[in-house]
């Protein structure tokens, strides 16, 4: 999600900060992979791909056969294209818990202006129904990205026993609109939801951030009741993102801890159930943007988000 859109601001200038301040904000079950991080010489936030295929992956999600593919070659598997849940999920650990995917924007929002710039009421203002997203310089579009991420996410927590649900699965002619991306979750009555983007700030900006949801009293928005679940599960996401991918955490906001409060976000404002966004690096970096059009890494990305899913609803 470009931070020129509606529902951003435009970004801090970067604050040079060790990584090593992130240690203190993530909890004691992700710590390993900021060490590990540290341990393979990412400071500078290069080579992540390179340093997750030396890394061992967690247990908490297993990863399905690639076949010997890579790159765009390998595909998530197969699920529901409706945007309903699953109709009968595999028995596992999450087995009862329902998490909710949110794919950021919709890959035929740019054909609907009018629609996706109508105002709705997100508490504390109006915002617009959507955007369009971002892309890579080279035309990969943010919308796409974030669908087949969430594909991917599904399938892996579809195998630890959850029913999941997309807000929205390329079956509609756009949006939902924030404020309906957020009553999905709340009326699925999810143990979770994470809304899935990646950015379009400046060139040299780089790695990924969660965004968490502020304390927020206004109108038809109470975050207060998911502020502190919300922040234990973007901590948790954080981490394993790390520990998978070997992404650095953003180097441009979030002081270096991967992790951002905001209280401006119609998706967050109106929730009602533990909620995070992920924007999960920076397209219009040709460095980030070469991970986010690369297949075996958004395996990889998928992978980490759901495992800090599963540690999240096990406790």
């Amino acid at each position: 999600m470009s931070y020129a859109g509606p529902e951003f601001d435009p970004p801090r200038r970067p604050r040079r900060r060790p990584l090593t301040v992130a240690l203190a904000a993530l909890v004691p079950g992700a710590l390993l992979g900021w060490v590990a991080y540290e341990a393979f010489g990412g400071s500078d936030g290069g080579g992540g791909t390179d340093r997750a295929a030396a890394a061992t992956p967690s247990p908490a999600v297993s990863s399905p056969a690639t076949s010997g593919t890579s790159g765009d070659d390998e595909k998530p598997s197969p699920g529901p294209t409706d945007g309903t849940p699953s109709a009968s999920a595999a028995s596992g650990p999450l087995k009862g818990k329902v998490v909710v995917i949110d794919p950021g924007h919709n890959p035929a929002n740019f054909q609907h202006t009018a629609e996706i710039n109508r105002k709705v009421d997100i508490g504390t203002g109006m915002k617009e129904c959507d955007t369009t997203g971002t892309t890579t310089n080279s035309g990969y579009p943010e919308a796409d990205f974030t669908l087949d991420v969430a594909h991917r996410m599904r399938t892996l927590l579809e195998e630890q026993g959850a029913t999941v649900r997309l807000t929205q699965d390329g079956d509609r002619p756009y949006g939902p609109c924030i404020d309906e991306r957020a009553r999905i979750g709340n009326e699925a009555r999810a143990d979770a939801v994470v809304s899935v983007h990646a950015d379009g700030s400046g060139t040299g900006n780089r790695g990924f951030h969660v965004i968490l949801p502020g304390a927020v009293n206004s109108g038809s928005a109470d975050t207060r009741p998911i502020v502190a679940p919300s922040k234990d599960l973007g901590e948790r996401i954080a981490g394993h993102f790390v520990k998978v991918t070997g992404s650095a955490p953003s180097n441009y906001v979030g002081d270096g801890t991967g992790l951002v409060t905001r209280k401006d976000l119609g998706g967050l404002n109106l929730s009602t159930v533990p909620k995070v966004f992920i924007e999960c690096g920076n397209m219009r970096d040709s460095k980030d943007a070469a991970q986010l059009t690369s297949g075996a890494w958004r395996q990889k990305a998928a992978q980490g988000i759901s495992e800090g899913i599963v540690s999240f609803l096990r406790g």
